[in-house]
């Protein structure tokens, strides 16, 4: 046995569960859930409060920080990534440690150990990861854009740079597998940003932070950010959509072959030039990623040339447009399916919902359907989702799920599922609902070791 499964790796923690919930575990079937991994844990501990006026300290909580470090050492010496763990009163007054394997086939959960994603089909992604740019013919460059007045521009700030040759330029291409726009040369021959260059002139980065309106990347930094450079969970991104207005400057992609970012606002945003713009937009204009967004992009300036030699510092990333793709209805939106209907319609979400149970036959037969959620309870006839035949990806409660089982009707279509579980529930009932999703695709199931204590 690994050491994750044992005891004496759990001894500490345990203590402080069973001190935090000694009321719930008093009684048979009493549980609580928790979570760790490598970074981050989720443990269901009372911490103690601090003295009135006084912040909580390190120390205040150095227990439970020890005992979830000793469960760490385990997951690390397994080469483990994290660990889900329930602590239960059986029937007959035991307590029993259960540890959950989600799996490969089975997304991190954010209350654990209920689960993220069923990924049912294996390498499959949603919709808008698989979403290319559109072409839009007449595309050019600004008529901002001149590399020499941008490399002229720099060398006057820069007199003392280190630019990159053309051979290393090439190799860039080379490793990218793209051509690299005129600016974006002009620039990199008048400084490489490698840090090596710069010895122990520690504010070296900043002059070249000031001179080009960016924290710049070295020719060697360099990525391209297609779809796969921005991942997102199942549960989440399925629930996004590509959406680009007619006018758009920028295509309101995950990512695309032609965003080639080259720097950093200093937050975590990226600065990229866009090779593939909107109908609206520019071919070489500097756009945004903002890092707190799964999907788009906003424009900075109409070329590198403006946006340094204007030094152009605002961006603003916008609201979501108002679009029938995405559709939500719930005591806050829209007030019933049949004013989500539309031919456009890409993603349902039904949430909270205090009127009669919904149907669904609205939108049986929409083309474009392919992500339908829906809140516990939400539904007057599950079954109903049978007739919804585009569907990759589908969100229920567990009694849901149970009626599309027992039928028969689970859609056989879906790239990936998710259990959705709201109030107090056993998770072992909904670990077992979740194996019989993935044991109707032949997907690795999830795995619990039963340790009694």
């Amino acid at each position: 046995m690994s050491s994750i499964h044992d005891v004496a790796t759990w001894e500490p923690l345990l203590h402080l569960v069973r001190a935090s919930h000694a009321d719930r575990l008093a009684a048979p079937g009493g549980c609580v859930t928790g979570q760790i991994g490598h970074g981050s844990w989720s443990v269901p501990v009372h911490r103690p409060r601090p003295a009135p006026g006084r912040a909580a300290q390190v120390e205040d909580m150095q227990d439970e920080f020890t005992a979830v470090q000793r469960v760490q050492a385990a997951l690390k010496a397994d080469g483990a990534a994290d660990v889900s763990f329930m602590v239960e009163t059986a029937a007959d007054g035991r307590t029993l440690l259960h540890l959950v394997d989600r799996g490969p086939a089975v997304e991190t959960g954010f209350t654990s150990p209920y689960l993220g994603a069923l990924l049912l089909v294996e390498g499959a992604v949603p919709e808008p990861w698989r979403r290319l740019p559109e072409a839009v013919p007449g595309a050019a460059p600004a008529p901002s854009a001149d590399p020499a007045l941008l490399e002229r521009t720099l060398r006057e700030r820069l007199p003392d740079a280190v630019g990159a040759t053309e051979a290393e330029i090439a190799e860039a291409e080379a490793r990218l597998g793209v051509t690299l726009p005129e600016e974006l040369k002009a620039l990199y021959r008048v400084t490489r940003a490698r840090w090596q260059d710069w010895g122990d002139d520690y504010e070296a980065a900043d002059r070249v932070g000031d001179a080009v309106g960016c924290e710049l990347f070295s020719l060697d930094g360099l990525y391209v950010a297609d779809a796969e450079s921005r991942p997102c969970p199942w549960q989440f991104a399925a629930k996004d959509a590509v959406v680009t207005a007619p006018d758009a400057a920028v295509q309101g992609l995950v990512g695309s072959p032609g965003w080639i970012v080259f720097g950093d606002n200093g937050g975590g945003d990226r600065v990229a030039l866009d090779l593939t713009p909107g109908p609206g937009g520019h071919t070489g204009q500097v756009i945004m990623i903002d890092h707190e967004r799964t999907i788009g992009a906003s424009l900075r300036a109409d070329s590198l040339t403006d946006m340094v030699v204007n030094r152009r510092d605002d961006w603003y990333t916008g609201r979501e447009q108002e679009s029938p793709v995405v559709a939500r209805v719930n005591v806050r939106a829209l007030d019933s399916v049949e004013a989500a209907a539309h031919p456009d319609l890409e993603v349902l979400g039904i949430g909270v919902w205090d009127g009669e149970p919904i149907g669904l036959a609205p939108v049986v037969g929409l083309p474009r359907l392919r992500t339908l959620s829906a809140y516990p309870g939400t539904l007057a006839d599950p079954l109903e989702i049978a007739g919804l035949t585009g569907l990759e990806y589908l969100s229920l409660g567990p009694d849901e799920w149970r009626a599309l089982l027992d039928a028969g009707a689970v859609p056989r279509g879906l790239s990936a599922a998710s259990i959705t579980v709201h109030g107090e529930r056993h998770p072992l009932p909904v670990l077992d609902l979740a194996n019989e999703l993935l044991a109707l695709w032949d997907r690795p199931l999830i795995t619990r070791t039963v340790i009694e204590l």
